[in-house]
Formats: structure tokens, C-alpha cells, sequence
């Protein structure tokens, strides 16, 4: 039980990459409080992995909402082990000159400003634990991608923010980390890929990018989050973690 009696606050935690997570920590002991945009979504999941976990509505890029989400979080359970900060939107999949204002607003506000609301009310709590903080990024935010530019700047400055948040917290044991992604099938990929301008060939592109040969589901992720998380990991901070089958290292398969 690598962590067991953790509390951790999971955003984005009702599909996807989140789900996978949330259900991870449960089996490794942890209790889980998933908050999603869609509030009856993250209460069924939070309920089907048992008594001990909470799930309520919560929009990470609405500070107020944040708040009395960590506040509820600390009520129910006294105290706060990690803040997972998974939420994420992936769209839309367009090169800078056609992204809208409101597109580029709704990508950095979800996916960059989350982090700051949940630092900003959760760090208290994480100093007296002496816990964690783990951001899921993507590997387009090392290496870029085409037809993805808003998307892939969020990653890149979270990747750079985990970094500098590790260097301010350390001096309270507070670690922070990244975890990142290359493909990994979800919903939000899926929606991606449908956008794309060969949707048919999507499959095998996926595949092949990752030399170790395919496009894994969302539980290889979730392993690496639960070693981020752990005391296995007590002297790990500031780690951008590539779970990408190789796809960063500039070769491909050969079909």
C-alpha cells in the first residue's frame, strides 16, 4: 500500500487519465476527493470506489469554487497528503493564427491557471503534511506538435512552473512534480483525433510514434502518479517524468 491513509485532491478525476489515477491511489490505500466540471460524474466514480472517497462539482478555473473545494476537502478529512492537478483540455486542435481569444483564454485558464487556485488554497494544508503536488503535462509541451499551439504552450509553461514550484517549496518538504505523457487513450485524445485531417489513420500514426510500438491506455500513467505521490519518491522534486514509450527520442518504428 504505497499510500496508504493519503488524502489526495484530484481534479479532473471522473475520466480518463484521472479516473485511471483515482482508481490507482484507491487500491494503494489512499483516500481520493475527485472534482470534475461535471459534478454528478465525479460523485458516481467517487462512490464506486468506495465509502472513504468524496466527489463533488468543481470548475478549477473558478478561484472561489477552488476554495471551498480544498475547504471541504480539509472539513471531511482534516488534513491534505498531495494536490493532483490533472484537469486538462486538449482542444482546439488549430496552428496560433486561428486559435480565438476565448479558445486561448479557456486553454490557459483550465489547464494553467487551475494550478494556481489549488496551490494558493491548498499549500497550508501540504506544508503541515509535508505532502506533494503532481501536474499532468504532456510531452508536446517539450517537443511541440503541429495544428496545436495554444495546447501545447500550456504544457510547456507548466512544465516550467512545476520546476519553479519545486525550488519554492522545498524548503517546507512540500515536492512537486510532473507527469508526461506522449499518447495515451482517453476521450479528450480521441476528440483530438477526430479533428485531425487523416481521422482514419489516426490509430496506427499513435502507435507508431512510441517505439516501444503502441499507444498505451491511461494505467501506465497512473503507475508513474502513484510513485510521484509516494515515499518512494521522498527525494524526487522539481522531475518533468516522460511516460512515453520513447516517443521523445527522435526515432521511430519501422513498419
Amino acid at each position: 500500500m504505497l499510500l496508504a491513509d493519503k488524502i489526495i485532491f484530484l481534479t479532473g478525476g471522473s475520466t480518463g487519465i484521472g479516473l485511471d489515477c483515482a482508481k490507482a491511489y484507491a487500491a494503494e490505500g489512499a483516500s481520493v476527493v475527485i472534482v470534475a466540471r461535471n459534478g454528478t460524474e465525479a460523485e458516481r466514480q467517487a462512490a464506486a470506489l468506495g465509502e472513504r472517497h468524496l466527489g463533488f462539482a468543481c470548475d478549477v478555473s473558478d478561484d472561489a469554487q477552488v476554495k471551498a473545494a480544498i475547504g471541504r476537502t480539509l472539513e471531511r478529512y482534516g488534513r491534505l497528503d498531495a494536490i493532483h492537478n490533472n484537469a486538462g483540455i486538449a482542444t482546439p486542435s488549430k496552428p496560433l493564427h486561428e486559435t480565438t481569444d476565448e479558445e486561448w483564454d479557456a486553454l490557459f485558464n483550465i489547464n494553467l491557471r487551475s494550478i494556481l487556485h489549488t496551490t494558493r488554497h491548498g499549500l497550508e494544508a501540504l506544508k503541515a503534511s509535508r505532502g506533494c503536488i503532481l501536474n499532468t503535462s504532456s510531452l508536446v509541451g517539450v517537443i511541440g506538435q503541429e495544428i496545436h499551439a495554444a495546447y501545447t504552450a500550456t504544457k510547456g509553461a507548466m512544465n516550467t512552473l512545476t520546476k519553479s514550484m519545486a525550488l519554492d517549496y522545498a524548503r517546507h518538504g512540500v515536492r512537486v512534480n510532473a507527469v508526461c505523457p506522449a499518447g495515451t487513450w482517453t476521450p479528450m485524445l480521441r476528440t483530438w483525433a477526430s479533428e485531425q485531417p487523416d481521422p482514419a489513420g489516426i490509430n496506427r500514426y499513435l502507435d507508431e510514434i512510441h517505439p516501444l510500438g503502441y499507444c498505451p491506455e491511461g494505467d501506465v500513467i497512473a503507475d508513474a502518479s502513484v510513485y510521484l505521490l509516494s515515499e518512494k519518491a521522498r527525494f524526487v522534486t522539481g522531475h518533468i517524468m516522460h511516460v512515453s514509450g520513447g516517443a521523445e527520442l527522435g526515432y521511430r518504428r519501422i513498419s
